[in-house]
């Protein structure tokens, strides 16, 4: 069966871009064969730094056979219409059909039959379509071209079977162009001529040869294997770095690990700073001891085999380091220099957002909003709060954070640290931007959440008082990020927090310009806004989504420990057998009573009469309602959720016995009432605990 190789060969491809950019080459082709009738089988997307490469096995030899049905006017239509639609396809007015389309009267169809063609002809069209098509977060153009690539495009391998494709990509109108070929290229430096392909096996063979590692996964573990081994040789190891070596796999194709130094001078900087320096700026892994810390070396990742084994790259790459390590240190000795007090004043300059006010102001709101929060957080202690709180942006205003902005936070506690100030204030000047996203660490030490809180609290009460709230994908404030980070600090530090009094507290310290209208309607949103969030951050711990709606249907609580402990405990009472027959119970009495409410056009609620009772398990279906709802509502108001679902769950053996003899719908008419109204009863007292309804299942 025909096997297809695509490659586009062109100038390097940010790595960010790189793995979306092969997904969507390998969607664009696959699916635009498939949509011609082309079963595909096996397919496969590479990415390196200068191509986008896919193979694609088990494609037919021909497109199949197709009856092609076209729509044209009416057959009383004008004689010039039907003659445009007969031009159209070819055929005599005698060929068409005319079918009666009710209210439209006779309407002429074109019924074609169309061959199927080569696989060669069809995936050439695919191919020149799936090109053009091809989305890039960014594009641009070159030379005179009006065709626009991510970088300049240089060729395009197209090949089935060992044969070119029929392929063109126009690069300018009625000018230049890019013809399918069977040639490729090797490394930049280490092999760059061309090479000619026949073959999805060829062609990773030949440009293997030619210093070229096609998969990314494979490069990514050269990288990883040969550093470990590199870095043993040093008697150090490797620090991991999922990130940094996704990004470094796509920023080279034949990947050389290589280990430098740095020198002493520089290893009294944070470890941060260097971490950073490193990464950030230079793609350089860290490298550690065998006590996890920060080892005098860094493993690079050259593009090159060099002849003399790597020293020149190493020694152009330490001296790189060394100028941006000096740049480091200066702002480190300068920095402590000035106390980090002494940097408050200048916050004045810097607006946080125009109508929100400077970050001196906000720095105000932080430090009285933390303090009013210490309520709610065991162990915090005020005056810590409001010195951390009165911190934490000092340190935007430092050189090494100018320099390097990611240190934001941690320099401030270096700072912190070195003027004397409590670890507890320095660590809350580090931690008070967390947790950044589900991965990061959240701060668990009272102080340090206090003013995380704070600052999350204030940025989504001031940014919803002036309605500039996430809209569909777009969220530029993060304020998504923030209410996550609120849920997170909430509930893994177990915080009995009431959100709607945090907000009004928030907001009542911003101006009058803010304060003024901020509203109940305000909070109600942001309440709404927060739950989503907790959705999704529930979501990610696998628990069912329908539990999470049917706790919130029944309660506007705004204590996320209350709430999360509501749904824990209805998630693990319908994992029992008890539950999940109670929950088939619930549904069957709701129907039914809903049903005959309708024929009836009337409710059938309220307590049931038991002088109406005339069977055993009608009056113990009833006794062990009363008993339910005597125990969930006291087991309720002391938060013992799963004691309240261990009284539902006594309910199990007389709703089983009512409905296997008991019938509901009886002649009497007075005994039919009141049996709907036991069934309203069963509903009513499970919906103490959750809206059952909204349970699938």
């Amino acid at each position: 069966m025909p096997e297809l190789l695509v490659e586009l060969f062109s100038e390097e491809i940010p790595a960010r871009m790189q793995s979306r950019a092969a997904q969507d080459l390998h969607d664009l082709v696959t699916k635009g064969l498939a949509g011609a009738g082309l079963a595909v089988g096996e397919a496969k997307s590479f990415a390196t730094p200068r191509r986008l490469a896919l193979f694609v096995r088990g494609l037919p030899e021909r497109s199949p056979d197709q009856e092609v049905e076209r729509k044209g006017p009416r057959a009383d239509a004008p004689p010039a219409a039907i003659d445009g639609f007969l031009r159209s396809t070819g055929l005599r007015r005698e060929q068409l059909e005319e079918r009666d389309m009710g209210k439209a009267g006779l309407v002429l169809f074109a019924v074609q039959q169309v061959k199927g063609r080569a696989v060669a002809d069809v995936a050439a069209e695919v191919l020149q379509t799936a090109i053009a098509a091809l989305p890039w977060p960014k594009s641009m153009r070159w030379a005179d071209n009006t065709f626009r690539w991510v970088r300049p495009l240089h060729r395009i391998v197209a090949v089935i079977d060992g044969k070119t494709l029929p392929l063109r990509v126009s690069l300018k109108d009625g000018g230049a162009a890019l013809a399918g070929g069977n040639e490729t290229e090797g490394h930049r430096f280490l092999a760059p001529a061309a090479v000619q392909v026949s073959g999805f096996d060829d062609y990773v063979a030949k440009l293997r040869k030619a210093h070229v590692v096609l998969d990314t996964a494979e490069r990514k573990k050269i990288i990883l294997q040969e550093g470990e081994l590199a870095a043993a040789g040093h008697q150090v190891r490797l620090r991991r770095d999922d990130g940094l070596l996704d990004e470094v796999a796509g920023l080279v194709e034949w990947p050389v690990p290589l280990v430098g130094s740095i020198d002493a001078a520089f290893m009294d900087l944070p470890p941060e700073v260097l971490t950073t320096t490193m990464r950030t700026h230079q793609r350089y892994f860290a490298l550690e001891t065998k006590d996890g810390k920060l080892a005098p070396r860094f493993l690079l990742v050259a593009n090159m085999a060099a002849r003399d084994g790597g020293r020149d790259i190493i020694k152009g790459n330490e001296r790189v380091l060394r100028a941006r390590l000096a740049d480091a240190k200066f702002f480190w000795d300068l920095d402590r220099k000035v106390r980090l007090e002494s940097r408050l004043p200048a916050l004045k300059e810097i607006v946080f957002q125009a109508k929100l006010g400077t970050l001196d102001q906000r720095v105000e709101r932080m430090e009285k909003l933390a303090v009013a929060l210490t309520q709610w957080i065991p162990g915090a202690d005020k005056q810590l709060v409001q010195r951390a709180a009165r911190l934490a942006k000092a340190d935007l205003k430092s050189g090494l954070v100018g320099e390097f902005p990611e240190l934001q936070g941690i320099m401030g506690r270096y700072c912190a640290l070195h003027d004397g100030e409590r670890t507890e204030v320095a660590e809350a000047i580090a931690e008070h931007y967390g947790p950044k996203g589900p991965e990061d660490r959240c701060p668990s030490a009272p102080v340090s959440v206090a003013v995380a809180l704070a600052e999350k609290i204030d940025t989504l009460v001031g940014f919803w008082a002036i309605n500039e709230k996430p809209t569909g994908s777009k969220d530029p404030f993060a304020l998504r990020r923030a209410a996550l980070g609120i849920i997170r600090l909430v509930v893994e530090n177990k915080i009995r927090l009431p959100l709607a009094a945090a907000f009004d507290t928030a907001a009542g310290h911003y101006p009058q310009s803010v304060r003024g209208v901020w509203n109940a309607a305000m909070r109600s949103d942001l309440l709404s806004f927060f739950a989503d969030r907790l959705k999704v951050h529930l979501k990610e711990r696998n628990v069912r989504h329908d539990l999470i709606v049917a706790v919130f249907s029944l309660t506007a609580d705004d204590d996320l420990v209350r709430l999360l402990a509501r749904v824990d405990a209805l998630q693990a009472f319908l994992a029992a057998e008890d539950g999940a027959d109670l929950l088939t119970a619930y549904k069957r009495a709701a129907n039914i009573v809903r049903i005959e409410e309708k024929k009836d056009s009337a409710a059938h609620r309220g307590e049931a009469d038991a002088s109406v009772f005339r069977q055993d398990e009608e009056r113990a279906l009833n006794t062990a309602l009363s008993q339910a709802r005597a125990a969930v509502l006291p087991a309720l108001a002391k938060e013992d959720f799963a004691g309240a679902m261990a009284a539902l769950a006594r309910l199990r053996q007389p709703v089983d016995a009512f409905f296997d003899d008991v019938t509901v719908n009886a002649e009497d008419a007075a005994l039919r009432r009141n049996r709907l109204r036991l069934l309203s009863q069963i509903t009513e007292t499970l919906e103490q605990v959750a809206d059952f309804s909204k349970i699938e299942g």
